[in-house]
């Protein structure tokens, strides 16, 4: 029988990768058992956050100061500002998402992200302590170069293939973030790939390796700095633990699954795979993948009768504002379905997303 003594799974995870935290609520962040690295969101979590009473004074005084502004702009300011609330809870940085709608808008993307710049500068957060997510699309990802040779750092998001994960590094992104789960699956287990070893068993697993492999050889051969690797999109304790024996860099982890980790005593023994200390660089000197998921970069059981060919890194993903990208994307039926099902649940309706915080926000307006 196991001893109730020893670290929980979210301290050994610790141990093995940067924890972050994918949930904007101060009082859950600030009693958090360690602290996180950085506090990610996206267009969900920010609408979770206006409709709250507690912020509903802090909306309407933003509402009052920009009424002449638009929607976007009262939004904008009152997203940083919730991340302001955060930014002492957390050693990293806070990130917020360009409008999904505008995915394929190269613009209207650089215009929202460079309006987020001026709001985090208004309230003293440097952009050593801020992101910009950038749906990794390919005329967003050709926003997210102009962002990053501005010194607005970047994470390309929604990433389900390879294409995409090297498109976001000729983009000179920061960070990238993978989605393990596709996002249907959080609202339909039945879509959710509940296996018991999920580093060899889930599906995504050889695309995640595969990804990870293909920057630790970029660094190699470039000597240029890759995204680091923050998987996102975890339905289970066991899967955030396999991340961290993947080699991801960091993860994202909503509450459900960080609370999860926080009750699990950690037995090694029971862990199907070795828990490697994270190295201080992910690609300078990095240890081999492990030998009992190497073959899986080899696979892809996402891709019926897949020929065993890696996307190109020699492609311009880039050119002609991302068209070889897109193409990638449509030629990956995977790739294609999830990515346009994330948008589409982020844009939202008049209850969730973009969409409801828009009518939250021009209904602020309203009153003023």
């Amino acid at each position: 029988m196991a001893s109730l003594e020893g670290p929980t799974w979210l301290e050994k995870l610790e141990e093995q990768l940067d924890v972050d935290v994918d949930w904007m609520d101060p009082e859950y962040i600030k009693n958090m058992p360690i602290k996180p690295h950085d506090q990610t969101s996206n267009q969900l979590l920010v609408n979770i956050e206006l409709y709250r009473a507690s912020n509903a004074d802090l909306l309407q005084q933003v509402a009052k100061e920009l009424k002449d502004e638009g929607w976007l702009a009262v939004y904008t300011r009152t997203a940083v500002l919730l991340c302001k609330k955060n930014i002492d809870y957390i050693s990293g940085r806070v990130l917020l998402q360009t409008l999904p709608s505008k995915a394929y808008d190269t613009q209207a993307t650089v215009d929202h992200a460079r309006l987020y710049d001026k709001e985090f500068a208004r309230v003293g957060i440097g952009r050593d302590r801020y992101c910009i997510k950038i749906p990794a699309t390919g005329p967003a990802l050709n926003a997210a170069k102009i962002l990053s040779e501005e010194g607005i750092a970047t994470l390309g998001t929604a990433v389900f293939g390879l294409p995409q994960a090297i498109a976001c590094s000729q983009a000179g992104c920061l960070y990238i973030s993978p989605y393990y789960n596709e996002n249907r699956a959080h609202s339909d287990l039945s879509l959710w790939p509940d296996v018991q070893d999920p580093a060899r068993e889930h599906p995504n697993s050889p695309r995640m390796i595969q990804i990870i492999e293909t920057y630790k050889r970029l660094h190699e051969e470039t000597g240029k700095e890759q995204p680091f690797v923050k998987l996102a999109s975890f339905l289970s304790a066991k899967e955030a633990m396999a991340a961290a024996e993947m080699g991801c860099h960091s993860a994202t982890i909503p509450y459900t699954v960080l609370d999860q980790l926080a009750k699990l005593k950690y037995d090694g023994s029971e862990q199907p795979g070795a828990g490697v200390p994270k190295p201080s660089h992910p690609y300078k000197n990095p240890g081999p993948t492990p030998a009992r998921l190497a073959e899986l970069a080899k696979t892809d059981p996402l891709t019926a009768n897949w020929d065993g060919v890696l996307a190109s890194t020699s492609i311009d993903y880039l050119a002609d504002q991302g068209a070889e990208l897109d193409k990638a994307i449509a030629g990956d039926p995977i790739a294609a379905n999830r990515l346009a099902e994330a948008l589409k649940i982020f844009v939202g309706d008049d209850e969730n997303g973009e969409t409801s915080s828009r009518k939250k926000c021009e209904e602020a307006i309203a009153q003023v």
